[in-house]
């Protein structure tokens, strides 16, 4: 049976756009058997990875602590872009944590674990970038925001010393040798 057509100028229902849906993560039975994954897992196992990737900045262990094969949060973060972007802040964190952990063993504060410090700053150092690319995500500054607010300070402190030399000349006093100021 077929719908008659509407009359001219009469007001036709418009339809709804379909909301895009975003992509379901897919782990096939023989997978999850092959990582041991169990059958079901807890609705909520997100909120305990990124917890303990907070903590460990592990994903293997982050994963067993949410009851996942490490392949679901891998291809998790894959498709979904919230999940990467939490997942990126959780290991920022994580590295704060072990930068802390670091100062304070150097500084002789025993850790509650045993802590390879060496080991600890090469890791640090390898994750550098990335943790200063999380930082300004954070900050909401991208690159050329903190060149534009660092040139700016840069100017202020070389106004500022222009002047404390004009003062200086005002008073008749004069900077000694090597203290001359550099404006490149």
């Amino acid at each position: 049976m077929t719908q008659p057509e509407p009359a001219p100028g009469a007001m036709t229902r418009a339809r709804k756009p379909r909301r895009k849906q975003p992509p379901q993560t897919k782990i096939s039975p023989e997978q999850k058997r092959e990582e041991g994954e169990p059958d079901r897992i807890n609705k909520h196992w997100r909120t305990y990875f990124l917890q303990a990737l907070a903590a460990t900045s592990n994903v293997t262990a982050s994963a067993a602590a949410a009851g996942i094969a490490p392949s679901r949060a891998y291809k998790t973060r894959r498709e979904h872009h919230d999940f990467a972007a939490q997942w990126r802040a959780a290991l920022f964190e994580g590295y704060e944590h072990l930068e802390m952990e670091v100062l304070a063993c150097l500084r002789g504060h025993a850790p509650d674990r045993k802590l390879d410090v060496a080991n600890a700053i090469r890791l640090l150092a390898a994750h550098r970038q990335t943790a200063e690319q999380e930082r300004a995500r954070i900050a909401d500054e991208d690159e050329d925001a903190v060149l534009a607010s660092l040139h700016a300070k840069l100017d202020a402190m070389r106004r500022r010393e222009r002047d404390v030399e004009l003062l200086l000349a005002d008073d008749g006093i004069h900077r000694p040798a090597g203290h001359e100021t550099r404006h490149d």
